[in-house]
């Protein structure tokens, strides 16, 4: 099929290519939407962009975040967020994966409460994954999905989770469509696709459009948001409202306008997440200056490192004072099947995950593995039991300061061993994204880019802080990262499913120039988009 047989709006060039089924997504109406909110708020896009990088040079500066006095109003007024609707009263367990069709099957059929279909972390943003996922999410809200694939067949179950999508971030284009000659958001572009062809069916079956809004540092790109929420419901003629959304808090300045982003959304909220890996990167990120900045190995920053609890339990209070869920964040280990004994202590680090996130007071969580969701649900029911969720559990006695926030410990140790792993792990998921898959299971835990973004951004700030020591006393320095890049490519190799491709060489080059560069890339995500 050539492109010519899509009716483009006045203005809109499409580059990539529209193969058979593409049509039932690239329709003339759901173009229409994409074009009206891209010119409606690409500006302010543009504008909440820029506002990222001064307030990032600010941080390079020294200036160190806190609460916005202009705001604090919002933080002290006695306000809640619109009702929940019942679709989305019980989240205890959440499961999360990419848009590709047997995921879509396998999550919606795994016994979760809700499925995060993703557009954007555990996905790679190729033209063929962002069209074929709407084409997944069409026949998933119909319940007509299927797949017959190496001899087995792939149906929904008559019960399944509910349906949540998130969109690509703010910093993400969608390269393949230009509008007035210009790429527009990659998130606007999902969003504007699924509403159009889903959002009635969704409410025609009782539940509703429901999305998870990635990557936001402020009260202001919440703001964007619901005004893209309010022209939409107004051009499809659906009740003000009737869209929901779910903040994920995954950057170190979200943390301090959680209240702001739950006001500006109040009649839109579903929510906030505790996006915890995200959030570990963005604190790298926001303070990668800083010689005396410094966290231990990978694994050893916890939920219960002291800012990743202030954090975790300032969200939860702020949550449930505004009658919103708080849903925590994803337990990244997956189940062992060729090893009993790690199997159990993988199992166990999932079992006191969720054991902690239900015991503290939130929701549900994040599960990345089918075989997870019976012990997680298992941890929140022995708190809530048949309850579908706490919410009217409130915590006034969570004080956190900006300080607590700003407690970044531990500080070490730091092991080769770490490091290692961190340019291993670096190398194993770039060349699994440049091969067109952004979800990759490594040494027994889910990687996305989010967990990836921890490894490059961790080997980067370590060779520049001048606590970016090794336990046996040597420097990070970009020489031995250099050295040890050639070291791991060939484990690299070996381990993955698709070793021989030339992308792990590739992806070796690319590691090795963001971690020894002068420059910090801001995501990853974006020098690696523009060669696929």
């Amino acid at each position: 099929m050539s492109q010519a047989t899509i009716q483009l709006p006045a203005g809109m060039e499409i580059t990539g290519a529209i193969k058979p089924g593409y049509e039932t997504v690239l329709t003339p109406d759901a173009l229409a939407l994409v074009a009206k909110l891209s010119r409606a708020f690409e500006p302010r896009r543009q504008e909440l962009l820029a506002a990222r990088v001064a307030r990032a040079k600010r941080l390079d500066e020294g200036e160190r975040p806190d609460f916005l006095k202009e705001t604090a109003h919002i933080r002290e007024g006695n306000w809640t967020i619109a009702p929940i609707p019942k679709a989305l009263e019980c989240r205890r367990v959440e499961i999360t994966g990419p848009v590709d069709r047997k995921m879509v099957i396998n999550a919606l059929n795994s016994g979760a409460d809700s499925y995060m279909t993703d557009f954007e972390d555990s996905n790679t943003p190729n033209w063929d994954n962002q069209i074929s996922g709407q084409v997944n999410m069409i026949d998933a809200v119909r319940k007509t999905i299927s797949l017959e694939q190496n001899g087995k067949s792939y149906k929904l179950n008559d019960k399944t989770a509910t349906l949540v999508v998130r969109p690509r971030g703010w910093h993400l284009d969608e390269k393949h469509v230009l509008v007035d000659g210009k790429r527009i958001s990659g998130g606007i572009f999902d969003f504007a696709l699924f509403m159009l062809h889903n959002a009635k069916e969704q409410l025609a079956r009782g539940a509703g459009p429901y999305f998870y809004l990635p990557k936001m540092e402020s009260h202001l790109e919440a703001r964007l948001w619901n005004d893209i929420f309010v022209m939409t419901q107004n051009e499809l003629g659906i009740p003000q409202g009737t869209i929901k959304a779910t903040v994920l808090i995954e950057t170190i300045l979200a943390a301090f306008e959680m209240d702001e982003i739950l006001y500006e959304l109040r009649e839109h909220s579903s929510g906030l997440n505790a996006g915890r890996w995200d959030y570990i990167f963005s604190c790298i990120k926001k303070f990668k200056l800083d010689k005396d900045f410094c966290l231990a190995d990978r694994a050893k920053v916890t939920m219960t490192a002291p800012f990743m609890r202030s954090y975790a339990l300032l969200l939860l209070k702020t949550c449930h004072k505004r009658n919103a869920p708080a849903i925590g964040g994803m337990a990244a280990l997956i189940p062992i099947k060729n090893d009993p004994e790690k199997n159990e202590i993988a199992m166990g680090g999932v079992r006191n995950d969720k054991a902690r996130d239900a015991t503290d007071g939130y929701d549900g969580g994040w599960v990345a593995h089918p075989g997870l969701v019976e012990l997680a649900m298992g941890e929140f029911k022995k708190v809530l039991g048949d309850a579908p969720n706490q919410i009217s559990k409130q915590r006034p006695d969570v004080n956190v300061a900006a300080a607590d926030l700003l407690n970044f410990q531990p500080e070490a140790p730091i092991t080769e061993a770490g490091l290692r792993y961190n340019i291993n792990v670096g190398i194993h998921y770039l060349g699994s994204w440049l091969g067109g898959n952004g979800c990759v299971p490594i040494h027994n835990l889910m990687e996305d880019a989010a967990t990836a973004e921890i490894s490059r951004a961790q080997v980067w700030q370590w060779i520049r802080s001048t606590k970016g020591v090794l336990d046996n006393g040597d420097k990070v320095t970009a020489e031995l990262v250099l050295k040890m890049i050639p070291e791991e490519l060939p484990k690299v190799k070996a381990s993955a499913p698709d070793g021989s491709s030339p992308n792990y060489d590739r992806a070796a080059k690319i590691f090795a120039d963001m971690c020894t560069s002068d420059a910090f890339a801001e995501f990853l995500t974006l020098p690696l988009y523009e060669e696929i």
